[in-house]
């Protein structure tokens, strides 16, 4: 028996001794454990090494006869599905993970934010939809609809958003495809954008939902109002302390640590407000993502 054994024999020794609870207890002691609960338990007649080293050896192989079975079965019953099957399987699942998030949603629970120290340098890069031309920051417009008494786009230069109440955070973005980094933003709430335009004070005056697109229309996200009026979410302009690159979505994009980066979109040309629900770039059928893609 080796040392570790021993100290755990006489660890079970102490307990008896010092509770009279034992083994043989059960069930009629009720303070016993498994009684207490309520367990349903089986106490063989005593074995002799070989015999419990057979019987353990006939249960262990039982169970992976099992578990390689049903593993089979759902990988072929997988494949043999058909594709309209598959996609229905997605969007159920996809469906119940946004009444979830939902559900547990609250404007008071923040992400976690981090020390400068903790920025990851250099800024990755990843994604370039919509961004295929050289931005001209002096030219570039903000064109926003959709809120009620418009009756035609508000159009705004980046001067007009840096009126706005400033905010910084330093949070973590993350990636769909499994890699995160740390990134200090600087921009506007798009909370304190949206009432500021709208006129608005609650949630509930504004429609249920906002479109998002490149100023080419090639990258466009759709979001739902409860989340991108969480504190969190930013019309960042500035990143890592700098005014936005042209790879990272110069002059303007959208920054939260409650979404996925497919839904943070680079370069914003275009904002509706809209009660419909937005069509989004990777939840298209040729791509098949999470149209809700929240964490």
């Amino acid at each position: 028996m080796s040392d570790n054994k021993e100290i755990l024999l006489e660890k079970v020794r102490e307990f008896e001794k010092r509770t009279g609870h034992t083994v043989d207890s059960f069930p009629e002691d009720p303070n016993n454990t498994a009684s207490v609960l309520k367990e349903p338990r089986y106490l063989s007649e005593p074995l002799s090494p070989e015999e419990a080293r057979r019987q353990m050896f006939a249960r262990s192989r039982r169970g992976f006869l099992v578990g390689g079975v049903a593993a089979l079965a759902g990988i072929f019953g997988w494949r043999w599905m058909s594709d309209e099957t598959k996609t229905a399987l997605y969007k159920r699942a996809f469906a119940l993970n946004e009444r979830v998030s939902q559900i547990f949603y609250s404007p008071k629970r923040l992400a976690a934010e981090f020390p400068e120290t903790r920025v990851t340098i250099p800024a990755r890069f990843n994604g370039a939809e919509g961004l295929d031309e050289v931005v001209d920051v002096a030219a570039w417009r903000l064109r926003v609809g959709g809120l009620a008494g418009m009756t035609e786009d508000l159009v705004l230069t980046l001067d007009d958003i840096r009126k706005l109440p400033r905010t910084e955070m330093i949070t973590e973005f993350k990636c769909i495809e499994g890699w995160s980094t740390i990134v200090h933003w600087a921009g506007v709430r798009f909370s304190d954008f949206a009432m500021h335009y709208s006129g608005k004070v609650r949630q509930d005056d504004l429609p249920a939902y906002v479109s998002l697109m490149t100023p080419d229309e090639k990258y466009f996200v759709g979001w739902d109002i409860q989340s991108i009026l969480h504190p969190q979410t930013l019309l960042a302009y500035e990143m890592n302390g700098a005014p936005l690159t042209n790879e990272h979505g110069a002059p303007l994009r959208l920054a939260s640590p409650t979404k996925y980066g497919i839904k943070q979109i680079k370069r914003i040309g275009r904002i509706e407000f809209t009660n419909e629900r937005p069509a989004d770039f990777w939840a298209q059928p040729e791509y098949g993502y999470d149209w809700y893609a929240g964490h």
